[in-house]
């Protein structure tokens, strides 16, 4: 049984998946395989950004994945079982996305929702079935996959897309290095069920010492998600620890007898900060945890595989349906990888502070953080940065080479396409179709009809052209009161955003990667 297909993908966690979901969105042809025999069974990564959300909603899953999960309204800071503080957490992201919120949602039933709507449209995983080998000579890639009869078979792709985690054999097989650090802590996590007093309505937080102990709640009835760490100088091999163990390193560290009623699955692991030197080579490329892993502070891994996937995918659409040269592959690895250092900074930073033994850093988190935390949440600045960096809202391409603006705005070419309502209805109810949108405020008619006219007869009839009046919630958001125009990208990234109405600027962005070159 050899195989042809335009891309395989290997790996079929939260990534792969996310990644099948948008192949299916641009109508490519795709192989998926996975040496597991189904879905995750586990809750595993839980917290789902507004970023994420915000790109389910253009395919019509975000509702269904907001049902499945549960928001935590608030944040409850412990010490010795008694609350110190509370947070408000309702508002933090009100004004910023249609999603203000993290949602926890176990990682099984996420990934049940995406393969169900790969099945939905007629395609499926090849469960059970481990990548072998693999050889790009330059045309496409060859792979050899074996099945779970211990068969082997052929499949021939244009390109392959390694999604299968922090040990990745696609990324072995590449040579790419994953340089960075093992975090010297051993870090637990457990499904439980537990009857206590502080509610099922919050994040709880215990501040410890030198450990970090959170407690998520899931959806359902005294169901909750505990991660946590041992302390430095814990040296047992992770799988030589007992549940037993774990419940008596969180009893010591919350000072308090917990009344776990039950354990329906617990993991000990080692938490490495790791990029690889590159997302692409050749025709290949790596996402999720097989390009980037980290530790689990701000509930960020699973998003940025997500996000990676979005950003490749309809790069990899425009190549094969032959609307943009090959050049505009190389922008998926200037992009992600950017991104992903920066990643590992802010996360090594957010583990540093919940959980350093520092004097300083342990006192401030014990004796300062949690009574000022909620305050600081009511200053609008404070609330807008911190959700826009946990929410990945914020990550922009604003330095990278396919953005381009002219005129003085608040927002850069390279950012995101901020949210905001017009006339009470959300400006991404406009843009959810997989191509690029140019969006013209304030432009008059001759203006609208002279960029219609002006634009290249082969890129006209691939971009989708809207008019908007220079609203005041316009101006707010972007910081001009006159004319303008923003070209989004496939994934809802402002690629060129200018004052200047003209097409020839506009016309030369475009031919930049050829974005859009007539090739049928």
């Amino acid at each position: 049984m050899n195989r042809e297909t335009d891309v395989l993908i290997v790996g079929a966690g939260p990534t792969g998946l996310a990644l099948a979901v948008q192949f299916v969105r641009y109508g490519l042809d795709f192989v998926i395989l996975d040496a597991k025999e189904t879905t995750t069974p586990f809750s595993r990564a839980i917290g789902v950004q507004a970023r994420t959300l915000e790109i389910y909603d253009q395919i019509g899953l975000a509702d269904g994945l907001i049902s499945l999960g549960h928001t935590a309204e608030k944040a409850k800071f412990l010490k010795g079982g008694v609350v110190l503080g509370e947070a408000n957490l309702s508002e933090l992201g009100v004004g910023q996305s249609p999603y203000p919120f993290v949602l926890l949602v176990e990682q099984g039933a996420h990934e049940d929702l995406l393969y169900q709507h790969i099945k939905s449209e007629g395609r499926d995983v090849l469960w059970k079935h481990k990548l072998i080998s693999l050889s790009d000579d330059g045309d496409g890639v060859d792979v050899t996959v074996q099945g779970p009869d211990a068969s082997k078979f052929s499949v021939h792709a244009k390109y392959l897309v390694g999604c299968d985690g922090a040990k990745s054999s696609v990324r072995r097989d590449l040579g790419l290095t994953f340089e960075g650090d093992t975090v010297e802590r051993l870090f637990y996590v457990a499904d439980i069920e537990l009857d206590w007093p502080h509610g099922h309505d919050a994040l709880q937080v215990n501040l410890g010492e030198n450990t970090l102990t959170a407690f998520f709640p899931l959806k359902g009835e005294n169901r909750w998600r505990i991660v946590g760490t041992f302390p430095e100088g814990h040296k047992k091999d992770e799988a030589d620890i007992p549940y037993e163990e774990i419940e008596a390193q969180i009893e010591h560290d919350m000072g308090v007898k917990l009344d776990i009623k039950k354990v329906n699955w617990f993991s000990v692991y080692n938490v490495h900060s790791r990029a690889v030197d590159s997302f692409s080579k050749g025709r290949c490329f790596v996402a999720g945890d097989a390009a980037h892993i980290h530790t689990p502070a701000g509930a960020q891994g699973m998003n940025t595989g997500i996000q990676d996937g979005y950003n490749l995918a309809w790069k990899l659409a425009f190549v094969l349906n032959g609307h943009a040269s090959e050049k505009l592959l190389a922008t998926y690895n200037e992009e992600r990888l950017v991104n992903a250092r920066n990643l590992l900074k802010t996360t090594d930073r957010f583990f540093e502070f919940a959980a350093s033994e520092e004097w300083l850093i342990s006192f401030v988190r014990n004796n300062i953080f949690p009574y000022v935390f909620d305050t600081a949440l009511k200053f609008d600045f404070v609330k807008s940065e911190l959700f826009a960096t946990i929410s990945q809202i914020g990550i922009s391409y604003s330095d990278e080479s396919l953005s381009s603006d002219i005129g003085n705005f608040r927002v850069k070419a390279g950012d995101r396409l901020p949210w905001f309502k017009l006339d009470g209805t959300s400006i991404y109810d406009d843009v959810k179709e997989p191509r690029f949108h140019l969006l013209m405020f304030g432009a008059e008619d001759a203006a609208r009809v002279e960029m219609s006219d002006g634009l290249e007869a082969k890129w006209r009839d691939e971009i989708t052209v809207r008019s908007f009046p220079l609203d005041p919630e316009v101006i707010r958001v972007f910081g001009i009161d006159s004319p303008f125009l923003a070209l989004l990208r496939p994934d809802n990234y402002i690629g060129y955003l200018s004052d200047d109405l003209s097409a020839e600027k506009l016309n030369e962005y475009l031919a930049r990667y050829s974005f859009i070159n007539g090739n049928r």
